[in-house]
């Protein structure tokens, strides 16, 4: 029993576009696009507009950096402290109640 690979019936040439980095490079694809744009050969080709290629990837351009989007990090800094004061402050009741109730004992004992 032989299996038949369909292979895409609209597979050309198109342009990809990285608007970020003003970077542009020709391959085959099936993407499908209503813009064209002219090539350095003279032709036009399909335009598929992208937000990030290697040109602009932090990975790719050795600019590596911490994304911080809408103050992620900041929230989770201020999170983090607030969790340590609110311990700290627990811990300071913990100690207090338990001298109170040692000064009430001794006043129990004392009492007898």
């Amino acid at each position: 029993m032989s299996t038949k690979v369909s292979q895409p019936q609209d597979y050309r040439y198109v342009v990809f576009m990285d608007e970020a980095a003003n970077f542009k490079f020709l391959t085959k694809s099936t993407a499908q696009s209503e813009e064209t744009i002219k090539w350095e050969d003279g032709q036009e080709y399909p335009l598929i507009k992208v937000q990030i290629s290697s040109a602009s990837h932090p990975f790719f351009t050795g600019e590596e950096k911490i994304i911080d989007t809408e103050g992620r990090v900041d929230r989770f800094k201020a999170r983090a402290k607030r969790a340590e004061a609110l311990r700290a402050s627990l811990g300071n009741k913990a100690k207090k109640a338990e001298k109170e109730a040692a000064k009430k004992a001794a006043q129990a004992e004392s009492e007898k």
